[in-house]
């Protein structure tokens, strides 16, 4: 078991320019992204869930952002936003926890301001990071 301090993630490391080519990140699990959208399940709880299905989930097919693996917390994400439809449209006010729950989840798909900076759209290449240099900017003539 580690006893020292925990390392620092490399996405963080990229941030704060100090990431290093000589240490490179870990290797990484990369699932294949689903072609088209399945769907929905019938477990969907209503017509809302649904409707979210079929929009993300062709946003989500068309970036690329959709995996197997993936396709069982997305209906999660779309059956709490049909729950979450239901509470607002009969008056309830949905508890913190409900919300953060949705938003936790959105997060990993990428779908709220701050987590589609942590997205990299599909087709284009890595843009040059001038920072990369161990914190030192580039010269540009």
């Amino acid at each position: 078991m580690r006893t020292g301090p925990h390392k620092k993630p490399e996405r963080f490391k990229i941030a704060a320019g100090t990431s290093r080519p000589d240490r490179p990140p870990g290797p990484r699990v990369e699932l294949p992204a689903m072609s088209t959208l399945p769907p929905a399940p019938d477990w969907m709880p209503n017509e809302h869930a649904v409707k979210e299905w079929n929009r993300l989930g062709a946003i989500l097919v068309t970036n690329r952002l959709l995996t197997e693996a993936g396709i069982t917390i997305f209906g999660m994400v779309c059956a709490l936003h049909g729950k979450l439809v239901q509470m607002w449209a009969s008056g309830e006010t949905p508890t913190g926890h409900i919300m953060a729950q949705y938003r936790s989840m959105v997060n990993d798909f990428g779908l709220t301001p701050a987590a589609q900076s942590k997205v990299k759209p599909f087709g284009k290449e890595d843009e040059d990071n001038p920072f990369a240099r161990n914190g030192k900017p580039r010269m540009v003539s």
